[in-house]
């Protein structure tokens, strides 16, 4: 039972997906998120059945049906990525879902609005390097009350303490340090302001385990991406990658792997 449930909660992802590739595309163009899609490249309005989440771009080989110009890998990647958050957050509270199922929907609703975001916010700063302080803001605000939602939800009362108001700034420090040495040539603001996020979202000590994760998958990634791009002017050590996408990766894998800084010390010693 719980299977058929984790699939209809990755499909339902998928159509999700499909609405936050518009929200990503059209974010700061001056386009509304109404309307319907076109392909970008002759303006031929898609059909129902060009508008499947990844099946569609499966079935087209990843090519427009009316002037064979290529679509973007990022629309099934982001629909298939926002279906695995959904079934992951199905699977990591589903002990609610006959249980407490007033707090399964409160807590599943609460995460979706939190990781869809992260998701607007990691493609869109992959495309334009620079994370909208609208998306940052609204971040923020959702991940300070992570922990009392939580809480709640386990039936456990939260209490608020000075470390509350303090875990977001502390998790950002390292960054804003880096970003101020750097003059902003290192990462930019938006980093910061993300990170303060996180370190609400998963406290000090889970929020300084994400930032470990997140700049060991930066480091590997910047390798793999010099010995791919040697033979390639397009890849050098100046190329600017941006950072928000490995904060948020470090942050997800965290969040769902419940790990800390005593999980990541362990793990080294």
């Amino acid at each position: 039972m719980a299977y058929i449930f984790w699939l209809i909660t990755f499909l339902f992802g998928t159509f999700v997906g499909s609405f936050l590739n518009v929200v990503i595309l059209r974010l700061n163009t001056g386009r509304t998120l109404g309307g319907r899609s076109h392909c970008q490249s002759c303006g031929k309005t898609l059909g129902a059945h060009e508008l499947i989440p990844v099946l569609s771009y499966c079935v087209q080989r990843g090519k427009c049906t009316n002037c064979n110009s290529r679509i973007s890998a990022q629309y099934p990647i982001v629909e298939a990525l926002t279906g695995l958050l959904f079934a992951s957050i199905f699977w990591k509270y589903q002990v609610f879902l006959f249980t407490f199922f007033p707090y399964f929907v409160l807590i599943s609703a609460y995460l979706i609005l939190i990781f869809t975001l992260l998701m607007v916010i990691f493609f869109y700063d992959l495309r334009h390097q620079i994370i909208p302080n609208a998306l940052s803001y609204t971040f923020i605000l959702l991940a300070f009350f992570v922990p009392f939602v939580l809480s709640n939800t386990m039936m456990m009362p939260y209490t608020w303490s000075l470390m509350t108001f303090l875990s977001g700034p502390l998790v950002a420090l390292p960054l804003f340090l880096l970003w101020a040495v750097s003059k902003g040539q290192w990462l930019g603001f938006g980093d910061v302001k993300l990170a303060t996020g996180i370190g609400y979202m998963l406290g000090v000590s889970g929020g300084f385990a994400s930032l470990m994760l997140s700049f060991w998958i930066g480091g590997i990634v910047g390798v793999i991406l010099l010995v791919i791009g040697r033979n390639s002017k397009k890849l050098t050590l100046k190329t600017a990658v941006p950072f928000a996408p490995f904060l948020i990766i470090g942050c997800t894998i965290a969040f769902f792997c419940s790990i800390n800084l005593s999980n990541i010390i362990s793990f080294i010693q």
